[in-house]
């Protein structure tokens, strides 16, 4: 029980963080304070497994559909990349089925490795 409570706190911190620090594209309609705020829900999922939360799979859904350029799936990807590196634990595997999962497609796979400028 108190380890859940300092991950939650931990992803909590990790969140704020990428908020004030994560860089803005002038270019792109998506901001990274937007994909902060759709996918903080599956960070359970990412780490502990588990169950897909429903406000996970809208969170998908939702950065699916504002994704409208190539510079937004950019952009998107790499606020992934960024905020999932600060995240200890995270499965990348586990984050990536998240697409299929809820049903959205996903045009990138996000590792530490994934090149977003493709």
């Amino acid at each position: 029980m108190a380890k859940t409570a300092v991950s939650r706190a931990a992803f909590t911190v990790v969140l704020l963080s990428m908020l004030v620090t994560a860089p803005y594209t002038v270019n792109a309609t998506v901001t990274c304070g937007q994909v902060v705020t759709l996918l903080t829900p599956c960070i359970p999922f990412g780490v502990f497994g588990g169950d897909v939360p429903p406000d996970c799979c809208a969170g998908i859904k939702g950065l699916h559909d504002i994704q409208n350029t190539a510079e937004d799936r950019r952009t998107a990807c790499s606020c992934i990349q960024q905020g999932a590196a600060m995240i200890p634990g995270l499965d990348y595997d586990r984050v990536n089925t998240l697409g299929d999962r809820c049903g959205s497609p996903c045009p990138y796979t996000v590792y530490p490795s994934t090149n977003c400028s493709e």
